[in-house]
């Protein structure tokens, strides 16, 4: 049970596997207004930077899970150099059916809704270890315009248009699954390139260390042809955030 090699070489030195720079995550930290002692389950948890931050700026406390062995790794080591290691935990498991122990005050799954075939079953997995009136957090994409093709929706990641939905529609199906939404912090165009421009370093660099890897071919091709596609269709039509959710 682990995540692909590729997604491993391609994220090797990112702390935060999505969109967001450290800055924007602290402030959505902020916004959301976490009181000490907060306790949190993130689900899909990556490298644990969300919790450990979150845990050394606001006092919560919590458990991270993921499926990824490496990154649980990363997400402890950070949690031991941060010194938080006393308030959060991250297990090595499959977030896709894992409900917490006790109700949680803030349930979160930011930027990884196949855990639950798609939003609305990543919001009611989520729901079932959240307290009543806690906070749900969905980090999601969205088409940031009308998406002209299939040609277009593929070359985003996308397996057709109908994948993601504009922001006004996301938000409406918020709503639709019975909940307010109560802040929001998006992605930026400079964020997004943060994120991806990183990965084609990461990707060279470890093809020029292991050019005999049986892994070297498909490194190769995505070194070649992501940076004229990610300028040319994603960074033009595809947008991403992470939405703070309390149900009605």
């Amino acid at each position: 049970m682990d995540l692909p090699r590729i997604f491993t070489v391609r994220e090797s030195s990112h702390r935060i596997h999505n969109p967001f720079t450290p800055g924007k995550l602290a402030a959505l930290g902020q916004a959301l207004r976490l009181d000490p002692g907060t306790r949190v389950l993130d689900l899909a948890s990556g490298s644990g930077e969300m919790l450990c931050t979150w845990a050394r700026d606001h006092g919560v406390t919590g458990t991270g899970v993921d499926i990824s062995t490496v990154s649980t790794e990363q997400a402890r080591a950070r949690a031991a150099e941060l010194g938080v290691a006393d308030r959060v935990t991250f297990v090595h498991g499959d977030a896709s059916g894992h409900v917490a122990d006790e109700p949680v005050d803030l349930a979160a799954c930011v930027g990884a809704t196949w855990i639950g075939g798609g939003v609305a079953g990543t919001a009611a997995l989520l729901g079932r270890s959240l307290r009543p009136g806690g906070l749900m957090l969905i980090g999601e994409p969205y088409w940031r315009r009308e998406v002209p093709d299939q040609e277009t929706a593929v070359a985003c990641h996308a397996g057709s248009k109908e994948d993601f939905l504009v922001l006004p529609e996301l938000i409406e199906q918020f709503g639709e699954l019975g909940y307010d939404v109560v802040e929001m912090v998006l992605a930026s165009q400079d964020s997004w390139d943060r994120y991806r421009a990183a990965q084609w370093l990461n990707l060279r660099r470890w093809l020029d260390a292991h050019p005999d890897d049986e892994l070297a071919p498909e490194v190769r091709t995505e070194l070649s042809t992501e940076p004229a596609r990610y300028t040319r269709y994603q960074r033009e039509y595809l947008g991403w955030g992470v939405f703070a959710l309390m149900a009605r």
